[in-house]
């Protein structure tokens, strides 16, 4: 076992226990919770809750490991001289022209983009026309502390029963920071919103579908994870999204249609104005 996997080892469903900023240093280098989060986020496209707390803990050390991995090749790189090679410097030079072209491009099209004008009743008409996309879901927002043994979790439920309202959630959170293995004990075990679409253990989305607005479950629920305290936070009932919620994601999907339609007309007068002169000599 590589030291890397025994680090994985010894972090596994404890990275975010403790709220330190710094889950492990290389060589005096930190790396950190919220670059490891960021980092999940990212994979997950903003909904880690959507994955199952197995998953998010796998995620969470791979991304840990790679971390560890590019920061040791990386100071290996220096310290062998890399960044005064000809190669790096030719690679380097190559990497500079293609970024400031790309930029030029970016800021030319935010431009182009920032220019673009959409009204009110533009926004209102989409809204009156397309209402099914603004649909909210009946689902719950739960939170949970995820342990090892059902004894653990028996204790855990036995501290939170006396309470109710803003002091179950404060004594949740804190609960979940000190003793959860799922990553989301960074966030007070907030796993965001579940539907009955959500992909999640058929043990936690049967218990959180029964249970009543503010409460925790009466006894632990197993799953492949382990053993979950859950609070079920509040319950969201199915609607249609108000006007004001949604307008300024109307109003971005609008300007990106117009946009899409503007870049358009803008590279046909480009390409008419262009001398383009194919190479018919190239070999298909």
């Amino acid at each position: 076992m590589t030291k890397i996997q025994k680090l994985l080892t010894a972090l596994m469903f404890s990275v975010t226990l403790a709220s330190a900023q710094t889950i492990v240093t290389v060589n005096g280098t930190p790396i950190t919770v919220e670059e490891i989060k960021e980092k999940l986020m990212m994979a997950t496209q903003g909904r880690p809750g959507q994955i199952s707390p197995e998953k998010q803990n796998q995620l969470f050390n791979q991304f840990i490991q790679k971390a560890v991995e590019d920061e040791l090749v990386y100071v290996d790189a220096k310290k062998t001289k890399i960044q005064q090679s000809a190669e790096y410097k030719k690679q380097y030079k190559i990497l500079v022209e293609r970024m400031q072209k790309q930029l030029a491009i970016q800021v030319w099209k935010k431009k182009l983009h920032d220019n673009i004008k959409v009204t009110e009743k533009e926004l209102k008409d989409y809204y009156k026309n397309n209402k099914g996309e603004f649909e909210i879901k009946e689902g719950v927002h739960t939170r949970h502390i995820l342990v090892d043994t059902e004894e653990k979790a028996k204790k855990l439920i036995t501290q939170l029963k006396p309470l109710s309202g803003d002091k179950l959630t404060a004594k949740f959170a804190e609960l979940a920071k000190a003793n959860s293995s799922c990553p989301s004990s960074a966030q007070g075990g907030d796993l965001g919103i579940y539907t009955k679409d959500s992909p999640i253990y058929p043990e936690y989305k049967k218990a959180i579908f029964s249970m009543k607005e503010g409460s925790i479950s009466d006894k632990p629920v197993h799953s492949q994870g382990g053993y979950h305290v859950i609070y079920l936070e509040e319950k969201i009932k199915g609607s249609i999204a108000p006007f004001d919620k949604v307008k300024p994601l109307i109003e971005a999907r609008i300007k990106n249609e117009k946009f899409r339609e503007k870049y358009s007309q803008k590279l046909m007068q480009l390409e008419k104005a262009a001398k383009i002169v194919p190479n018919k000599n190239i070999q298909k």
